[in-house]
């Protein structure tokens, strides 16, 4: 279905909310309930739109981990390149965390899209109604926005619509279903065995060393873009992670500097930085390499920095819980996560 601009009947208009002062950011971290088999998993798409295949691929991923699934209302909307228009997005959003059937919200892709939402989402529906919300790439920007005002903790891993590897989804239900007081992520292998071909698999140790703090960061641009808003990671004192795809090395350094400039890169506990795959430069261009730009960035400080790590737009990526206590151990090649995600 193509919509226009006007709204559809019964759906209202959607106005900008209030909600914390950046100085008001919410400290305290509520944990969504654990994820069970058998349990109902809302589809949504707050961002790019998406086609029936893709739905229905969708649905039997989700069934095939053992839940059920329930469509957004809107979710097959088109508006542009959006799934529908941000009412509607942002509706099925709200709907999914008021519905008391569902557990879980799945965001089917990423696209772009979701950072129009940010001002009308209404933070005191979901801290009231705290669940799993589940995706990354655009997805960056909901977590970044309920991380900071609402104090929910959500989770960069696969969406919906992937194919994710028995190693993503291993690390992916070991976090939503199985609340352990630690829990250690190895890197994945099969990207090491990738890397022999392709070089940006590899795992590469910048400043080696041991780093605990929050996990907060995800997609590269995302977080970009949200620097100096009332959206944006204060990463200070945590393990900043950090992905990109199909993006030239001279957009890499803009990003990076961004991000310096806003805060400091040196201001975090530790630097991550995950697969970005298909971000060097365009064959016969005078660019430096993806390695020498993120170098630019990460060799002038003294905390722990890495890159490579088995997390991005990637079939064979783990699980991170926004603003859940980790540790990075780049001698071991691990994330540990030292807290719960989900109660």
């Amino acid at each position: 279905m193509i919509a226009t601009c006007a709204l559809l009947p019964g759906l209202p208009a959607i106005a900008a909310r209030r909600h914390p002062s950046p100085s008001r950011t919410m400290k305290h971290l509520i944990k969504p309930p654990r994820l069970r088999q058998g349990d109902l998993i809302g589809l949504i798409a707050p961002a790019g739109h998406v086609s029936d295949a893709a739905i229905e691929k969708s649905v039997r991923h989700i069934e095939s981990l053992g839940f059920r699934a329930k469509e957004g209302r809107y979710l097959r909307e088109v508006y542009g390149n959006y799934a529908g228009s941000a009412e509607m997005r942002l509706a099925d959003l709200h709907a999914m965390f008021l519905d008391p059937e569902v557990k879980a919200i799945w965001c089917i892709r990423g696209g772009s899209g979701a950072i129009s939402l940010l001002k009308r989402v209404d933070y005191a529906l979901i801290r009231n109604h705290p669940k799993i919300l589940l995706g990354y790439s655009d997805i960056t920007a909901l977590h970044l926005a309920i991380r900071r005002h609402c104090g929910l903790v959500t989770f960069h891993g696969p969406v919906a619509m992937s194919t994710p590897s028995d190693y993503s989804h291993e690390h992916m239900l070991a976090v939503l279903t199985d609340p352990q007081p630690a829990y250690t992520i190895p890197m994945s292998q099969e990207n090491s065995l990738r890397a022999q071909e392709e070089p940006h698999y590899a795992i590469r140790t910048v400043h080696g060393g041991v780093a605990t703090g929050p996990l907060i960061g995800g997609n590269l641009s995302l977080v970009s873009a949200l620097a100096g808003t009332d959206y944006a990671a204060d990463f200070r004192g945590g393990i900043l992670f950090l992905e990109e795809v199909n993006e030239e090395p001279y957009r890499i350094d803009r990003w990076m500097t961004q991000l310096d400039l806003a805060v400091g890169l040196d201001k975090a506990a530790a630097v991550m930085i995950g697969i970005c795959d298909k971000c060097g430069p365009e064959p016969d261009s005078v660019s430096l390499t993806l390695d020498q730009t993120f170098d630019i960035h990460l060799q002038p400080l003294k905390i722990p920095a890495v890159t490579g790590y088995s997390f991005g737009h990637i079939r064979n990526q783990f699980t991170l819980p926004v603003g859940v206590m980790a540790r990075l151990d780049t001698e071991r090649q691990t994330v540990t996560l030292l807290e719960p995600a989900v109660s």
